[in-house]
């Protein structure tokens, strides 16, 4: 049996997503938040827009911990909790608050988990595509 070590997300990748995000938003002329979180779910990066509201800190952070803790984008599991879907439940399962919006993305490295980045404060079709874009530019 052999394990593969797989490096860690690290504050400089944490830099490349912040700003391949943040890149992202100013193009579309949204304000926004942007979370990266390491795989154990610990703050990794944080950045807010000056002009962004403030709850999009908290919306960004939520997003990312849901994409951490379930492997998915969160566009992928908006349905999935809606009251007839079959994890209705899980927006009260557990003691931390998940948030089903679009707007977090997992982050693999060679096929595993290694952290997860979220954005809020744009609409969330346009925070989906800004954490697609960062993502995307860790990996070139």
């Amino acid at each position: 049996m052999s394990t593969t070590t797989v490096t860690p997300l690290t504050t400089a990748d944490a830099e490349v997503l912040i700003t391949a995000a943040r890149r992202a938003a100013e193009a579309a002329g949204a304000t926004v938040s942007i979370t990266v979180l390491d795989a154990g779910g610990h703050l990794l990066a944080f950045r807010r827009d000056d002009r962004a509201v403030l709850i999009a800190g908290e919306t960004s952070t939520r997003k990312a911990y849901t994409a951490l803790q379930l492997d998915a984008a969160t566009a992928d599991l908006v349905d999935l909790v809606k009251p007839d879907g079959p994890f209705h439940s899980l927006t009260t399962a557990l003691d931390r608050p998940l948030l089903f919006i679009a707007g977090g993305l997992p982050i693999h490295r060679d096929g595993r988990l290694i952290g997860a980045i979220g954005v809020g404060g744009g609409a969330p079709e346009q925070d989906h595509s800004f954490t697609t874009t960062a993502v995307e530019a860790l990996s070139r």
